[in-house]
């Protein structure tokens, strides 16, 4: 009967073991687990990301004035005939 004590004693301590400290133990599940929910957050950012980009391709696709904006504020162009004021901020000096 002593034996089956120890026995069972072991087995209790080896499972106790793999709950709290092995793979697949309560600590790695949990991990794993916050790991996910910031993976499906990234993924759930990227998708936005990705939709607002589509919205912006289809728009130059099939734009021409979405095309004459972006030439406009990225390349700086203007139409024939139209004069470009640039307007700085004052600086300290020139007060």
């Amino acid at each position: 009967m002593r034996w089956l004590t120890i026995l069972l004693a072991v087995l209790l301590l080896v499972l106790q073991y793999r709950f709290w400290i092995g793979q697949g133990s309560y600590a790695n599940v949990t991990a794993l687990q916050r790991q996910i929910k910031e993976q499906q957050a990234l993924n759930l950012s990227l998708e936005q990301q990705n939709i607002k980009l589509q919205h912006e391709v289809d728009a130059l696709k099939n734009s021409l004035d979405a095309v004459e904006e972006r030439a406009r504020q990225q390349l700086g162009m203007i139409k024939k005939g139209e004069k470009l004021y640039i307007l700085g901020e004052e600086s300290k000096r020139d007060r």
